[in-house]
């Protein structure tokens, strides 16, 4: 194995010019450098990433802690996170903890050991404790977490005007009587957005409807079995809009057994435009949210803050959302509004 030693003599130089071209640390002679640059091409040579983080200081790691990775909406925004940490030639450390906080706690632990310089925390349900013991670690750090918090770092969408926009979506269809799905167990702010953009639609087009349902959680097999009394309810609205994609694919799957057609007789809404709503049928209605977008801006924006020198990140950012219109929603004839 080529060593720096190696380099520094085949190119007739010291030890420390070598370090100094590898780490762009200190001025060097531009024939110094031509020459230490040549040697390290021509034997292949590979710096110890340990000893060069010795001396600049830098890890070159930033630590992703995420609470399951099965989810598409977290592999996107990891995917995101990954390749553009790679355009800036820092590596990841995927840490998935399934909800555990203790595991989270052990991560942090970890990536502080690890010297990471900047902490991504992805998925539902982290604590305020994990989320405190993030702060404490004194580096840049950047939150994906629905059950947003005050004075964190996010990057997301504005669910208030998603909400309220699919709803008119589904007003402009031709639907007066708009039924709303979604996870309040969770009482996040998120959810309270949704809710009221939905809320605020109705009330703006004079429309005095609305029907409330709670699924008890936000994972299909909650809106499988609460759709079990929405369909007693069914003749009552002509849409409903749900809180996510999971939501509306468990309630038209009720609906099927049930002998409903989505969308003949109730067109079904979704939100997040997970990957497995293309692949339904009818295909899901949804709000379309950037995931993939989320995490490259907010791993630009960390790198970026991290080069500065910087210690915190002072933002919320909102990145634009989409409608996409697919077949689980019906525009309705006049005689049927």
């Amino acid at each position: 194995m080529v060593t720096i030693k190696d380099v520094a003599r085949l190119a007739g130089v010291s030890i420390s010019t070598v370090s100094r071209v590898i780490n762009d640390s200190k001025p060097v002679s531009p024939e110094a450098r031509e020459k230490v640059l040549k040697v390290i091409k021509e034997t292949g040579y590979k710096p110890n990433d340990v000893a060069r983080s010795l001396v600049t200081k830098r890890s070159y790691l930033i630590g992703v802690i995420v609470n399951n990775l099965a989810n598409t909406y977290v592999a996107e925004i990891v995917r995101g996170i990954e390749e553009i940490g790679k355009m800036y030639d820092y590596d990841i450390l995927l840490c998935s903890s399934y909800f555990s906080k203790e595991a989270q706690q052990k991560y942090l632990q970890l990536l502080d050991r690890k010297q990471a310089e900047g902490i991504v925390l992805v998925g539902y349900d982290f604590d305020d404790e994990i989320i405190e013991q993030v702060k404490n670690l004194n580096k840049p750090y950047i939150f994906f977490t629905r059950n947003i918090k005050n004075n964190i770092n996010y990057i997301g969408i504005d669910h208030f005007s998603a909400s309220y926009e699919m709803t008119n979506y589904l007003i402009r269809q031709g639907h007066r009587n708009i039924a709303f799905l979604g996870d309040f167990e969770e009482r996040s702010s998120v959810e309270k957005d949704k809710i009221e953009g939905y809320l605020k639609a109705l009330q703006e087009n004079e429309l005095e409807y609305n029907m409330v349902y709670t699924a008890g959680g936000r994972r299909y097999s909650h809106a499988y079995e609460s759709g079990k009394e929405i369909v007693k309810d069914i003749n009552n609205f002509t849409a409903m809009v749900c809180s996510n994609d999971e939501l509306a694919i468990g309630l038209m799957n009720i609906l099927l057994d049930k002998n409903y057609k989505v969308p003949d007789d109730i067109s079904i809404a979704g939100y997040g435009n997970y990957q497995i709503g293309q692949y339904v049928r009818p295909q899901l209605t949804t709000v379309g949210e950037p995931f993939y977008d989320i995490g490259a801006v907010s791993m630009r924006m960390l790198i970026k803050t991290i080069i500065k020198g910087e210690k915190s990140i002072s933002n919320v950012m909102e990145l634009p959302f989409t409608i996409e219109k697919r077949n689980s929603v019906k525009k309705l004839d006049d005689n049927k509004k």
